[in-house]
């Protein structure tokens, strides 16, 4: 089956105000910077974002948190954006903070179909608060829900016209769990390909969990922060 789609404004056709968004990637490494961009340009408002941060003040998801685009942040991670501290102290921005290996795995368990399990992490925090609590060998797990989406945003390396999807080096990051995750999973690729130019042993993300593939143009792949060693 060809899933692809003509370009970025085609891939996002159908995107609304108050959906919920899984967006790929760590940082900047990884982030669908393409598809971002757009939702920037359609000014959709009251968005959920599901993603491990939120870039940077300038740059990646960053970008909806300046135009106010975004009500509520699921992730694991404020560090680098100064916008995003700003807002979620103000009041402005509703967030919850989920441990990064469990954000993971709510991702991965709604993509594979699994409506909740047991984790040790966050037990006795401000992360358990008024979720069941169980114990398993002696000690105690805290049940957390799986995360789906209304569309999953993912960002490859490569990919083929079936949905195919290969990633490269840590790029591969959350993109995987997420691609399992959403109702329409986009996906915004530097290289497509045609069926059977990928190698099937280094296939990722199967074609059966994506809709629409694109190929993606003018990547920036900023670095958060360069550090090179003195000469």
């Amino acid at each position: 089956m060809n899933k692809i789609v003509a370009n970025v404004e085609e891939a996002c056709e159908g995107i609304q105000d108050g959906m919920t968004l899984m967006i790929g990637g760590f940082g900047l490494c990884g982030i669908p910077e393409n598809s971002i961009s757009e939702l920037v340009k359609l000014n959709v408002t009251g968005l959920t974002c599901i993603s491990n941060n939120a870039g940077v003040d300038d740059f990646g998801l960053g970008l909806l948190l300046q135009k106010k685009q975004i009500k509520k942040m699921i992730s694991s991670y404020v560090g680098e954006n100064d916008e995003f501290e700003r807002q979620m102290l103000s009041g402005e921005l509703e967030v919850d903070l989920i441990p990064q290996g469990s954000l993971a795995e709510r991702c991965r368990a709604g993509g594979a179909g699994i409506p909740a399990f047991f984790t040790p992490a966050g037990y006795g925090t401000e992360v358990a608060e008024g979720k069941e609590v169980r114990e398993f060998d002696g000690k105690p797990h805290i049940l957390e829900s799986a995360l789906t989406a209304d569309f999953a945003i993912v960002k490859a390396w490569k990919g083929d016209t079936a949905g195919n999807l290969v990633f490269k080096g840590t790029a591969r990051n959350f993109n995987p769990m997420m691609a399992m995750a959403g109702k329409i999973t986009i996906a915004e690729v530097e290289e497509l390909l045609e069926p059977g130019e990928l190698n099937p042993n280094e296939i990722h993300t199967p074609g059966i969990f994506v809709q629409r593939i694109f190929q993606g143009k003018g990547y920036e792949k900023r670095i958060e922060q360069r550090t090179v060693r003195q000469k």
